[in-house]
């Protein structure tokens, strides 16, 4: 069905630690769970976002925006469940509550013109906006207000406050 939400989220593997391999590594199945003790606690999941911003904004994309990706679990957009079904995600490379790096709001806009110019987006919403209750983020460090202006989304599009 045709994409037409944008989720963002956040994602640091371990929590709290940047820079290594381990977030390409759960997404593209390889991940190796002896790396660190908490990694053992994902084996067997099965989960993907588009894109991933690094720290530094660099971009890494890992499944087509054609397709589908398993970022939104049980989720709820509206009337619609089954966000994975009609929606984009982008992972930052983040935690709720670290600020976000200029370099990644940079990267993030940049990216979410370049699909809105290619898919009819209505808005832009948070893993915990379209999972309340079960997930956080991208949590309190976003700022939200930065992101929509950069981007080019109206403050009716954006996340609910």
């Amino acid at each position: 069905m045709p994409v037409s939400l944008l989720v963002i989220h956040n994602i640091s593997l371990p929590p709290g630690e940047f820079g290594g391999p381990h977030v390409a590594g759960l997404f593209l199945n390889r991940l190796d769970y002896t790396a660190h003790p908490w990694l053992e606690r994902l084996r067997g999941l099965r989960v993907s976002a588009h894109f991933f911003v690094r720290r530094d904004g660099e971009i890494v994309q890992f499944v087509a925006t054609e397709a589908r990706a398993w970022h939104a679990g049980v989720s709820r957009f509206g009337a619609r469940e089954r966000c994975n079904d009609f929606s984009l995600g982008i992972e930052l490379e983040g935690t709720d509550t670290l600020p976000y790096t200029d370099a990644q709001y940079t990267a993030l806009a940049k990216l979410a013109r370049v699909l809105r110019a290619r898919y009819p987006l209505r808005a832009a919403w948070g893993h915990q906006h379209i999972a309340p209750g079960r997930k956080t983020d991208p949590g309190p460090a976003f700022n939200w207000a930065r992101f929509g202006r950069a981007a080019g989304f109206p403050r009716r599009q954006l996340a609910p406050r």
